[in-house]
């Protein structure tokens, strides 16, 4: 870090030579590099950005100008080369910085991003913002990595182009998003048909041909020339078509064509996009080697790439075996994800079953409907999607799989806290917005066994199914397995003053606090099994003699469980002395580690059994 040391940064930059360029590039991934391996992080796709991250803050000045990055775990160079450097070490770590870009942290970061497919949109109404208030700025959005799979980055462009604003959009291809690189014929024939001669010289044809006769017919046939000739030789006409100049394909690590690429948006009066090739995990052997799997990684050895593991089973990997096998057994088993087939844990499904597995790219609102679709003609889908990702596609669960009562299984992960990737990605919301969802049934289980069991379930019933599972290892209880019945909850026990009834994954701190709390207190627990369809019988038969009752979930208190069993406790007439929920509080939680947040917000087995004492006493 020798260099990265000495420099004032970003404006000591814009002073560097080509070669100590490269040089600063060395030393920023090497600091990538240490940084995630102990924190773990999204590193493949920053590792591929570096030289990008160096010609932007060279040739922009992001304090004025807005550069807009895309998926924010490309941002990590970034972050180190404005002002994050001293706190880089921090980085995904409990009050440490954050993964993503977050303008509360840092004056640099032009908008908070931790979804994708945001950057045009949002670089585009910043570009009119300024224009209404009179601002004279550029503005750049970074998108790639797999975002121009998705529905709102075309929506973006479309926008962009019809409206004709000077924007610079560029477009980070590492294979994970467009076709490979033509050739080198493409590159060149771009940067010429966006060089300053002919960026002039096309000006000045315009303004000849629009004084001529005929002028407007002359002026539309040599537009259709230009836009046959770079087709031909270009993976840009789309881009065209769409109203923006396109310029590449360009080595995205090279230095001295980023620079000419870029100075030659800057001259360009609409809408411009730059098509750079980089590649995904540059300067890291094993990431280079396996983009996909160090997409974003927990702690590894520098040495070999491979996973810091713990010893037990994560509740992703029992899901994808489960799957697999249950697809062996029924040949009308399909599994979709949305570019997320290694984090759902359908990396071996997709190997045995490569015709009945599904990839549609960064695309959850398709996802559904193609399910939907699929499960029309006979098949049996499972979607398996992040709980944070699925909030896209709450339209089509409502109206495309729900309405028509179809057979579709959504395998909810990321349920809960997800801890380092912090508020964009906790999975604080699904109970809450699928409660209200008609004819789906919601499944919580709280371990392995539980998940296998309603997986099978899920086969056989012939409805729309969430089943919620949490990040992490899988918790082994000092209880018999009660057979998982539709609808059934699990009763632990059901004597006492007290009743506990606990939802899904949660049940790993609650039982912890019960059993410290059965000594001291006369204290029932539930384990709620199945939100949707209730048991509402049961729950009553329970609750009806108790003082108090505690719900316990890790999904926001905001329309949760707790709020479904206070109104089947009004509808029967049934007020307990006290009524205590405990969940997410009505606000966005920051990232850390999940045991640390669980104690931030109460969550935690030693702050739940406070509370239930505190509370009880004061009832006592």
């Amino acid at each position: 870090m020798k260099l990265l040391k000495q420099l004032k940064l970003p404006d000591d930059i814009k002073k560097l030579s080509y070669n100590d360029l490269k040089k600063l590039a060395s030393e920023t991934r090497q600091l990538i590099i240490d940084v995630c391996a102990k924190n773990g992080g999204h590193i493949a796709p920053s590792l591929g950005v570096v030289e990008l991250t160096l010609s932007l803050l060279k040739n922009f000045d992001p304090l004025h100008d807005r550069i807009i990055w895309d998926v924010g775990h490309q941002s990590y160079a970034y972050k180190i080369l404005t002002d994050r450097l001293d706190k880089f070490h921090t980085l995904r770590q409990f009050k440490g910085i954050s993964g993503f870009n977050k303008p509360s942290e840092s004056p640099y970061d032009a908008f908070g991003v931790g979804h994708t497919s945001t950057s045009v949109s949002a670089a585009l109404g910043i570009r009119m913002a300024d224009e209404i208030i009179g601002e004279k700025r550029k503005i750049v959005a970074i998108i790639g990595d797999g975002a121009l799979t998705a529905g709102l980055a075309f929506e973006g462009l479309n926008n962009l182009g019809h409206l004709d604003k000077d924007t610079i959009v560029i477009l980070n291809d590492n294979e994970m998003s467009i076709s490979k690189n033509v050739g080198a014929i493409s590159s060149y024939l771009s940067r010429v048909m966006t060089g300053e001669f002919y960026t002039h010289f096309r000006k000045d044809v315009q303004h000849l041909l629009e004084h001529a006769p005929l002028g407007d017919k002359l002026l539309k046939m040599a537009k259709k020339f230009e836009e046959g000739v770079k087709g031909f030789f270009t993976p840009g006409i789309l881009f065209e078509e769409l109203g923006l100049k396109y310029i590449g394909p360009i080595d995205g690590h090279d230095l001295k064509e980023l620079d000419k690429a870029i100075y030659n948006a800057k001259i360009q009066d609409g809408p411009t996009l730059i098509h750079i090739i980089t590649k995904k995990g540059k300067g890291f052997k094993p990431a280079e080697e396996n983009p996909e799997k160090f997409h974003g990684v927990s702690s590894f050895d520098i040495k070999t790439g491979k996973p810091i593991k713990f010893k037990s089973k994560t509740f992703t990997e029992v899901f994808g075996d489960t799957l697999l096998e249950l697809a062996k057994q029924y040949d009308n088993i399909v599994a979709i994800t949305a570019a997320m087939k290694p984090g759902t844990g359908l990396n071996k499904f997709a190997e045995v079953f490569p015709k009945r597995f599904f990839d549609v790219g960064i695309a959850e609102q398709h996802a559904v409907t193609f399910a939907a679709g699929l499960a029309i003609g006979g098949c049996k889908p499972y979607v398996a999607i992040y709980s944070t990702f699925l909030q896209r596609a709450y339209d089509q669960i409502i109206h495309d799989v729900a309405l028509q009562d179809l057979p579709v299984v959504f395998c909810i992960d990321r349920a809960g806290l997800v801890g380092a990737d912090g508020p964009t990605h906790h999975g604080s919301f699904d109970i809450s917005y699928l409660r209200t969802v008609p004819n789906l049934h919601i499944m919580l289980p709280k371990d392995d066994f539980e998940l296998i069991e309603m997986l099978k379930i899920s086969y056989e019933l012939n409805k729309p199914i969430a089943i919620r599972y949490p990040r992490g290892n899988i918790k082994a209880y000092d209880l018999p397995k009660t057979p998982v019945t539709l609808y059934e909850p699990e009763i632990i026990n059901d004597s006492g003053e007290i009743l506990i009834i606990s939802a899904g994954h949660i049940f790993e701190e609650v039982f912890e606090a019960y059993k410290n709390l059965i000594n001291k207190i006369p204290a029932a627990l539930i384990n709620l099994r199945f939100i949707k369809p209730l048991n509402y019988e049961k729950i009553v038969k329970i609750a009806k003699n108790k003082k108090m009752i505690i719900t316990v979930e890790e999904n926001s208190i905001k329309g949760g469980v707790g709020d479904e069993i206070i109104s089947i406790l009004i509808e029967n007439n049934i007020y307990p002395d006290k009524f205590i929920k405990l969940g997410i509080p009505d606000k966005f939680i920051e990232h850390g580690p999940i045991i640390e947040l669980r104690k931030l917000i109460g969550l935690d087995a030693k702050s739940i059994e406070e509370k239930i004492i505190s509370e009880w006493e004061k009832i006592d």
